[in-house]
């Protein structure tokens, strides 16, 4: 007679084995990394077979802890029974926005754009009303306040090229 484990359990396994394979498909792909030393004796394999090396550890413990009895102190989750899709679908509507613009209308905005989605989202998965043009335009003004200095410090100070709106590198 075979003893199956339970539904929660078989679920953390899940969550192990994708852990462990995320980190094996990372240490696949850092192997056509060429691994000659840089600054400081470090070479651009580095980063990649650190990250791998840690998933693979970390998806092993979270499968050896599934596979002997489920987590440990697991504590009940807080937050709402279902998660809110509305609310989600505003946040990934940012980041897609992003993704899609950053090229054709700079980074400036378009982290500007995402920043007015996602936190219309956040405000929605709180309860919040969304508000009305003034809430909107107050989120964009504090997406430029964030985005436009990363922007800068990134293309002026640290000399990495940014998408921009225009040639000058300052939008």
């Amino acid at each position: 007679m075979t003893t199956h484990p339970p539904r929660g359990n078989r679920q953390q396994a899940v969550i192990g084995c994708a852990t462990l394979l995320i980190g094996l498909l990372i240490a696949w792909g850092a192997l056509a990394i060429p691994s000659t030393a840089g600054y400081a004796g470090v070479g651009p394999n580095f980063l990649p077979w650190l990250v791998a090396v840690v998933l693979v550890l970390c998806g092993a413990l979270l499968l050896w802890q599934a596979m002997s009895g489920g987590f440990r102190l697991l504590e009940t989750p807080s937050g709402a029974e279902r998660g809110d899709w509305p609310a989600l679908a505003w946040v990934a509507a940012g980041v897609l926005a992003n993704a899609a613009l950053i090229t054709t209308i700079g980074f400036i905005l378009s982290c500007s754009l995402c920043f007015v989605l996602a936190v219309r989202g956040l405000r929605a998965s709180e309860g919040k009303a969304a508000g009305g043009l003034p809430r909107v335009l107050a989120d964009a003004a504090t997406g430029l306040a964030i985005a436009a200095p990363v922007y800068w410090m990134f293309t002026k100070v640290l000399a990495i090229n940014l998408p921009g709106l225009t040639s000058s590198g300052w939008l």
